[in-house]
């Protein structure tokens, strides 16, 4: 019956119910619940056996909500009683520093009521910081759970619980002594730092993202091709790479099970703690070890059971792992492996007919469904998970992984040679690096080529492929119950449907004269403006510059477009141009307005750039692009680039971050009149959209580009007050996200 299975379904979603959805004050009622049913459906599976495995279950979801309520009890309510405090703290590094846009941060720990909790620590200067350093200042703390009153972040899925920010000028620092604990971290950084002298600048970031999981330096270009493309995985540390090592070591070892054994434990430990025990390489290691004792006391190996095993053990360490996106991955990757690649890989075998399986054409066959079956398979369960996390929904995957994952292995083996041979001698190292790099690069072309092929993913900025998704598992749901199941009539249907959705999405905002569209990118602005075919973005910047670009282009790309007639940056501060050059890496411009005297965005050589010295005027079919420079006085704020979209239907007036004195100088110097839509200037700020301008535009509909919970207090209270006596109509991207208008 595979009880643990069972069990550890219950575990996980009592895990996570507590976590997502029931109030801390209703789990011990629901335990009580839980517990009474089990026992009760218990006595009655006597008679009807097909109760044991709810019985099971529930037993494990009564055993999951008694471990979270005590665990938040015991552990997690300490470090809540913090936040929004400020005080005093000691922190032990336990990784390097890194820079950070306001100084630099350190994942460390801090010892609360003599018990540990981990923490990341954001300091206001960027200063070299190695594992083991001791340092002492005030912090401002936040807490990383639902108790905080900021929310849950991230980071409670990794065991990280507080978030501490530098209050004081003074940090102490004591380099501590270095402890065995620190080794795997600086056993990372010294394999890093081999890997950066032994390749070429191209393809070191992959050899290090591939063998480390470290993809800080992988560049945004390359990370959205391997997204898109759908090989992403190879970059991220997981169970592809325990199971590579592992069968490295069983060759090594002449496939001798006590051998095997007596090597791989230490080995996949080790391995573990370089990585950094992410949730994937966890689970894998269990499975690993599981796999490799159950010869040995005579038991069989049993893959479902052993990655219950791995889950349950993971979420007990940290209930909150649940909300993992890698622990989510990895384990419906293997669960998908488990219930459909037998399936899938008998079901394409049939089209060969009966081939000798040691034969080439047997190993080929053998190879080719393997390969794709275990893609297939682990979709149904990952394609929701990365359409939630991540947006997209690559449609090239399998063909990608087809194409590229038999090398990666390969070049696994010789990253690890590389290692082996640069701690003896680097100038071989350099040589094997250099022959490496061969195979890198494929993976990379081949990456990039399946990731610019038109319709190689689609993403969930559309509703209508959010749509087609809940279509394609109603559809997958009646095809694994039917008695007579046609994979072609499934993937007809699926086409059919996609085909639909995209059509959909595409004529959709043709259909309106004017579109406007305020994303949601945090403290920052990113608009859109449409009419009568014509895109123009104006400003791309926001709290991170990878989202905001994605957010921008796939927005872009869901609508049919790969080509903005033009892009204008107001002025080039972060927040407003921070991600122009990674969009322009996916999104081509025929025209790029820069404000005058700034820099070019760095690699765009496509198209036209005008710099707004002296005001601007475009016109298409009835419309009309106003650009209105400003003059030389005050700063970057005061400077912006003003935008006028003029319609037959809608008028919308952007005035970037300028302030009272630069509203001023836009009113004596323009053409403003009456607008139906204006973007409240500077996301907010009390200094801006001064009752001047509204006296004079007199706007109906005002918008607010702004990010929740932002430091700046946007927006000002003085300013929704003018609004309400204008009786303007406000709408706020930290409220209700993306903003659209149409006319």
């Amino acid at each position: 019956m595979r009880k643990l299975m069972w069990f550890t379904l219950g575990f996980a979603a009592a895990c996570a119910l507590c976590a997502y959805m029931l109030p801390a004050a209703g789990i011990a009622a629901c335990m009580i619940w839980a517990g009474v049913l089990s026992v009760f459906l218990g006595i009655l599976s006597r008679r009807v056996p097909a109760f044991a495995r709810i019985t099971v279950l529930l037993l494990g979801c009564a055993a999951g909500l008694g471990w979270f309520h005590t665990y938040d009890r015991l552990y997690l309510q300490t470090a809540a009683e913090l936040d929004g405090q400020t005080r005093p703290f000691t922190v032990r590094s336990s990784d390097y520093g890194q820079a950070s846009g306001y100084g630099s941060w350190v994942e460390g720990t801090v010892e609360l009521d003599g018990r540990p909790y981990d923490a990341i620590v954001y300091l206001d200067t960027n200063r070299a910081v190695s594992p083991g350093d001791r340092f002492t200042a005030s912090f401002r703390c936040r807490v990383t759970t639902s108790h905080g009153e900021e929310g849950a972040t991230y980071h409670q899925g990794k065991g990280i619980f507080l978030l501490l920010y530098q209050a004081g000028d003074t940090v102490a620092f004591h380099p501590g002594e270095i402890s065995r604990w620190d080794l795997p971290v600086r056993l990372r950084r010294s394999i890093g730092d081999l890997l950066s002298a032994a390749f070429p600048a191209d393809t070191a970031p992959f050899a290090k993202a591939l063998l480390l999981g470290d993809t800080s330096q992988l560049g945004y270009e390359t990370d959205t091709d391997l997204k898109i493309s759908g090989i992403r995985h190879v970059a991220a540390v997981s169970g592809l790479h325990v199971s590579i090592l592992f069968s490295l070591i069983s060759a090594v070892a002449f496939r001798k099970r006590f051998l095997t054994a007596l090597i791989s434990l230490p080995v996949l430990l080790l391995f573990a703690a370089v990585a950094g025990f992410t949730p994937s390489v966890t689970r894998a290691c269990l499975m690993s070890a599981l796999m490799l004792a159950a010869p040995l006391f005579r038991k069989t190996y049993d893959g479902a059971t052993a990655l219950s095993f791995a889950a349950l053990v993971i979420l007990a360490i940290n209930p909150l792992s649940i909300t993992n996106a890698g622990f989510q991955l990895s384990v419906a990757s293997v669960a998908g492996i488990y219930l459909f690649s037998s399936g899938i890989q008998e079901w394409i075998r049939s089209f060969f007919g009966k081939v000798k399986g040691r034969t080439f054409k047997g190993r080929l066959i053998g190879w080719f469904s393997g390969s794709v079956s275990v893609s297939l398979s682990a979709m149904p369960l990952t394609v929701p998970l990365c359409a939630w996390y991540f947006g997209t929904v690559s449609l090239v995957g399998v063909l990608t992984n087809l194409l590229t994952l038999w090398i990666i292995t390969f070049i696994f083996y010789g990253l690890i040679s590389v290692c082996l041979v640069g701690w003896i001698w680097q100038s071989a190292a350099v040589i094997l690096g250099a022959l490496l790099s061969v195979p890198i690069r494929y993976v990379l072309l081949v990456a990039k080529i399946m990731a610019h092929l038109p319709l190689s993913a689609v993403y969930t900025r559309s509703p209508y492929i959010v749509v087609w998704l809940v279509f394609v598992y109603l559809l997958l749901g009646i095809f694994l119950i039917s008695k007579y199941r046609q994979p072609w009539q499934f993937a007809a249907c699926a086409v059919l449907g996609l085909s639909v959705a995209l059509l959909a999405s595409w004529w959709e905002p043709l259909k309106d004269d004017v579109r406007l569209t305020v994303l949601d990118v945090g403290q920052g602005q990113c608009l859109l403006l449409q009419s009568r075919g014509q895109t123009y973005m104006v400003d791309c910047g926001g709290d991170r510059d990878s989202e905001t670009a994605d957010t921008a282009a796939e927005t872009l790309l869901s609508q049919g477009i790969s080509r903005l007639d033009g892009l204008i940056l107001t002025h080039l501060d972060r927040d407003h141009a921070g991600a122009a050059e990674e969009l322009l890496s996916r999104i081509d411009t025929d025209l790029l307005i820069l404000p005058p005297e700034s820099s070019r965005i760095p690699g765009y050589t496509d198209g036209q750039v005008v710099y707004g010295a002296e005001d601007l005027e475009l016109t298409f079919e009835g419309t009309k692009l106003y650009v209105f420079s400003a003059d030389d006085q005050g700063d970057s704020n005061e400077k912006s680039l003003c935008v006028l979209f003029d319609t037959e239907k809608c008028d919308i007036l952007i005035t970037g971050d300028r302030n009272f004195s630069g509203e001023e100088a836009l009113l004596r110097s323009s053409r403003v009149g009456d607008v139906d839509v204006l973007i409240a200037g500077h996301h907010g700020s009390q200094y801006a959209t001064s009752p001047a301008l509204l006296n004079r535009t007199q706007p109906e509909t005002v918008c607010i580009s702004v990010g929740r919970d932002n430091l700046y207090g946007h927006p000002a209270g003085e300013l929704l007050t003018r609004l309400k006596q204008f009786g303007c109509s406000v709408y706020r991207t930290d409220i209700h996200g993306d903003i659209i208008i149409r006319r």
